[in-house]
């Protein structure tokens, strides 16, 4: 089979970095997809994204399709003849709709019974002949945020396109899109190479680039960004390479050139996470630390070309920085001469929630549950009441106010300098830890009681007045509010009370504000979170949903019994274990079963069923005992050595026997089981192939 390398280039610019490579692979997505539904086959795909194209280039794309067998199917066998044997008006229709006579016309066995049908061989499509139709629906599929026109054409677009390449091969292919027609001339660099780049043929494509000053492949670029900047780094200096940063610089420049800057040293006076995201939020700098990891008075820009003075282009940027951290610098010093707690006043006309209050208000049940919670914990409960109060009165300062990002950070300073105490200023930046899945949880025992009083008054308040996340909207970011809950909880050493945590954090509301059933809806947002916080570590839903089904209050309980079952599930005992109880479930489920009720030793007359009950009593002792410390490896282990009497009871025992008072005794027996087992998990709920 002939094949060809396919290329496509759209041509533009500035197009944004936050779309740049999700748009590239979109299209990429849509070539491919068009390919496959005409049956061309195609090699690797490569994709190109810089601030001025998008391209695709597919390896061995076929020429044509294979031919395929078709068959279409006519009247029924049994009316395709008249009376005398002549051919039917059906069969004569669909024979002339078919092309063919009717002698040509063959029988095809179906379902319905026998069929008139025509097979015949259809063409493959010829790629040069679809692609340019392809092309066109990729194109109008790719997402775009914001569509635009521009001259007096109708055409849209994110950005006005300026030029098509299309190759086959070495051969162009006809395609009109946006008033232009494709060919084979691509342009590089803006100023390095501002000429036209003619291609030979489509692998050609990103050599060609390169020796334009461009870097067409996207990671690539990132690669080359990264190596300069860390070939910038000296002994007691280091850039810090964030990957958001790093994503959107890539997306900014197609000839990347690192440059090494400074500013003034008193600017460091200014706490150093207002400076990073002045840094990197306005001007897209790398920041540098020292060797202690204090941040050094450097940055590192990535410009979009190779000056021959590339001092002129670092100067520029150390002018334009200045004002920029000045304003920080400002803003940081216009602060302190507020007294933070001083900013209480201004909370009070901030709305947090029409029917739950002001800022002023939260803060106020923020502060009481943090000491309700300090108490279960160990913290100093004085703190924690001081820090829940201060934690949100750094949203009315100034350098919040600019720098949104900074809120706890610029809280915690000006709570250090008004001379709060240690524990109360770190409580009041820890208290928004974690901030994004997998982000460092609060340290200190007061940090953790403001973290946790914050979001639980979240949580119980939105709730409480029924606006409850729906679908991909979630404007109190309960979602995160939640899983910070589940993580804050299971790092703690004692093993606290969801439903007492819960219970308390509503209590800091007014009668009547929240709904009644608010403490068991929470709870039950909160254990659902526990889902995907399993399923990111390998653990499968259906060991989480057995584990429920006997604990749902301690969290850290719970862990400890979902890890015990994890590491019980690898033996050939718990899966044996796993299959009787779910049969003993279903046989209960139909008995008339009182719990807990005694089993009658005198109609324990089979001695499977004696051996069943002189183990289960054995192993009740030893799981009783490892349940009063928590210890669920030892229960399991013991639950483990019930496979052998379990399985001959099965092999030799009539459960439904027609004595009612045996069978009765014989349901009590493996009710207990039962029971044993459901006072570690409910494992008749597990599904052994899905728990990971």
């Amino acid at each position: 089979m002939s094949c060809r390398d396919l290329l496509f280039e759209l041509g533009t610019e500035e197009l944004p970095a936050s779309e740049l490579l999700g748009m590239a692979e979109a299209l990429a997505a849509g070539i491919l997809s068009g390919l496959q539904e005409k049956g061309l086959v195609s090699g690797d795909t490569q994709v190109f994204a810089t601030p001025r194209r998008l391209a695709v280039l597919i390896r061995e794309v076929s020429e044509e399709a294979p031919e395929l067998s078709r068959e279409q199917l006519g009247p029924p066998v049994a009316s395709a003849h008249n009376a005398d044997g002549s051919w039917s008006k059906a069969a004569l229709g669909f024979a002339q709709k078919q092309g063919v006579a009717p002698e040509a016309l063959v029988t095809i066995d179906t379902d319905k019974g026998p069929r008139l049908g025509h097979c015949f061989i259809e063409q493959g499509a010829q790629a040069s002949a679809v692609i340019p139709e392809i092309i066109t629906a990729a194109v109008a599929a790719i997402p775009v945020s914001k569509r635009m026109r521009w001259n007096r054409h109708r055409c849209e677009f994110l950005r006005p396109v300026q030029w098509l390449v299309l190759l086959f091969g070495d051969e162009t292919l006809p395609l009109s899109l946006y008033n232009l027609d494709a060919g084979r001339a691509t342009r590089g660099h803006r100023f390095h190479h501002p000429q036209p780049i003619v291609l030979s043929e489509a692998s050609a494509y990103q050599a060609a680039l390169l020796d334009g000053y461009v870097i067409a492949d996207f990671a690539a670029r990132r690669t080359a960004i990264i190596e300069q900047i860390q070939a910038l780094a000296q002994t007691d200096l280091q850039p810090v390479i964030g990957d958001d940063l790093l994503h959107e610089v890539t997306g900014l420049v197609e000839w990347p050139c690192a440059l090494l800057g400074q500013f003034d040293a008193s600017f460091l006076d200014v706490p150093a996470a207002a400076l990073i995201s002045s840094m990197k939020s306005h001007q897209k700098y790398f920041h540098c630390v020292d060797a202690t990891g204090a941040l050094a008075p450097c940055f590192i820009t990535i410009a979009n070309l190779a000056s021959r003075e590339p001092d002129q282009i670092v100067a520029g940027n150390e002018r334009v920085i200045r004002p920029r951290l000045s304003d920080a610098a400002f803003f940081f010093a216009n602060d302190k001469k507020t007294a933070l707690a001083e900013r209480m006043p201004r909370l009070a006309g901030v709305v947090f929630q029409n029917k739950l209050g002001s800022l002023a208000d939260k803060s106020q049940r923020i502060s009481a549950l943090a000491t309700k919670i300090s108490g279960l914990i160990g913290a100093d409960a004085n703190a924690a009441q001081r820090a829940g109060y201060l934690a949100k009165c750094d949203l009315v300062s100034d350098m919040v106010l600019e720098f949104p990002e900074l809120q706890g950070i610029a809280g915690s300073h000006y709570a250090a300098h008004d001379g709060e105490a240690r524990s109360v200023f770190e409580a009041i930046e820890q208290h928004y830890w974690p901030k994004f899945a997998g982000d460092q949880l609060p340290v200190a025992a007061e940090s953790v009681a403001v973290a946790l009083a914050d979001r639980l008054d979240t949580l119980v308040g939105i709730f409480g007045i029924g606006l409850e996340p729906t679908g991909s909207k979630d404007p109190f970011a309960l979602r995160r509010a939640a899983l910070a809950v589940v993580r804050i909880i299971l790092a703690q050493p004692q093993a606290l009370s969801l439903a007492e945590l819960i219970a308390s954090a509503g209590a800091q509301y007014e009668p009547g504000v929240l709904a009644a059933d608010v403490n068991d809806t929470v709870a039950d947002y909160v254990l659902e979170r526990l889902r995907s916080w399993y399923e990111d570590q390998g653990i499968g839903v259906d060991l989480l949903r057995a584990v429920l089904a006997s604990e749902r209050d301690h969290l850290l309980d719970i862990d400890q019994r979902i890890r015990a079952l994890s590491a019980y599930m690898a033996n050939d005992e718990a899966l044996a274990l796993i299959a009787a109880n779910k049969r003993v479930a279903n046989i209960l489920a139909k008995g008339n079963v009182i719990d807990h009720q005694p089993i009658d030793p005198q109609r324990l007359i089979e001695p499977a069923e004696q051996a069943l009950a002189a183990a289960l009593g054995t192993a009740k002792q030893t799981v009783d005992q490892a349940l009063s410390t928590r210890n669920y490896t030892a229960a399991l282990d013991a639950l483990a050595v019930l496979r052998e009497p379990v399985d001959a009871f099965f092999d030799t025992v009539m459960v439904n026997a027609e004595d009612a008072e045996l069978r009765a005794n014989r349901l009590q027996l493996l009710s207990q089981l039962r029971q044993l087992f459901i006072g570690i998990a409910d494992v008749a709920l597990i599904n052994p192939g899905n728990s990971g």
